[in-house]
């Protein structure tokens, strides 16, 4: 696979990371097969598939133990490894919560390592921004991380352009994490400019709209009971019939390529920019095989302008 850095000055990766989110936690949690997902890690690496990308929250926690045991032994150090912190489990309504305190930070790094199973982690991520606390209080405590050799470098997620600058202020930014794909733009209009700009490496997750956009759901009906895309508003009835026709556009341009209509999409965020590095994630071998292939796929000027004037998709994120 050919490959990009994780921002200026940053290891080498492979330009189409892998997500392991969806192997224990979110998208259907009843069909976890751990021994799969790890044959995928490992299968990633050997493709060239190095940015391994987890938290702490995943599972809550489960997913950090079972990305530390697919890279036990000689698999770590073909990796780069990435996990988040600022999230905890919520009560009742609320999924999770967010929580920034420095000593949140401060233990979390070390439970993660733990369980990871490792003496450092290559990427440490705030995964949201606490409201309550200042993010330079937080950003100091992954700094620390860095000082004490817990952590090489260190990013945000799902943040706006002031937010990277404050902790910018305090430490540099390797990394911003946040959803791009054909059905999420926003971070096209400022955020991605300035990471580009700054040399900042960019993680697009969900860059295939959780699924959608690869053609795999028609209807709310085709995911699990238990699957967290059942409560998003894109997944709803109505919102779906009504995004059919972006599925359909990818769909027809992938068939004019002799791709796939995942391939197209994660070639249509690929082209973003040098170092705009997708996330997809899968916990099947067969799609992380079609989804590393994108990186040799190149879209001309007039797939991308095809692409880009898609319609805005029917529902919100969340």
């Amino acid at each position: 696979m050919r490959t990009s850095t994780l921002g200026n000055g940053g290891p080498e990766v492979g330009v189409v990371g892998l997500g392991c989110m969806g192997m224990t936690w979110a998208y259907d949690p009843s069909g976890r097969d751990d021994a799969t997902s790890t044959g995928v890690i490992r299968s990633a690496l050997d493709l060239g598939v190095t940015l391994i990308d987890t938290a702490d929250i995943y599972g809550p926690y489960s997913n950090e133990e079972l990305v530390g045991a697919a890279l036990a032994g000689p698999y770590r150090e073909r990796a780069v490894l990435a996990t988040k912190v600022g999230l905890v489990p919520g009560q009742g309504d609320e999924r999770v919560v967010r929580n920034g305190r420095p000593e949140h930070v401060r233990r979390s790094i070390d439970e993660s390592l733990r369980r990871l199973g490792t003496d450092h982690v290559d990427l440490y991520q705030l995964h949201r921004v606490d409201p309550e606390v200042p993010i330079e209080e937080t950003w100091g405590a992954l700094a620390e991380a860095v000082s004490a050799g817990k952590a090489r470098r260190i990013g945000l997620s799902e943040v706006g352009v002031e937010e990277i600058k404050r902790a910018q202020a305090v430490h540099p930014v390797a990394s911003v994490q946040s959803e791009l794909s054909l059905w999420t733009r926003d971070a096209l209009g400022e955020v991605l400019p300035y990471t580009e700009q700054q040399g900042i490496a960019f993680l697009p997750f969900s860059p295939l709209g959780r699924g959608f956009l690869a053609g795999r759901f028609t209807s709310a009906d085709d995911l699990p009971a238990d699957d967290f895309r059942r409560t998003m508003p894109r997944f709803q009835q109505d919102a779906l019939a009504a995004n059919q026709a972006i599925v359909d556009a990818v769909a027809q341009i992938a068939g004019r390529l002799g791709a796939t209509s995942a391939q197209v999409a994660l070639a249509w965020v690929l082209a973003q920019g040098r170092l705009v590095l997708p996330i997809p994630g899968t916990k099947t071998p067969k799609y992380l095989a079609d989804n590393a292939a994108s990186a040799e796929l190149t879209l001309d000027a007039a797939d991308l302008a095809e692409l880009d004037a898609l319609p805005a998709p029917t529902g919100e994120r969340y």
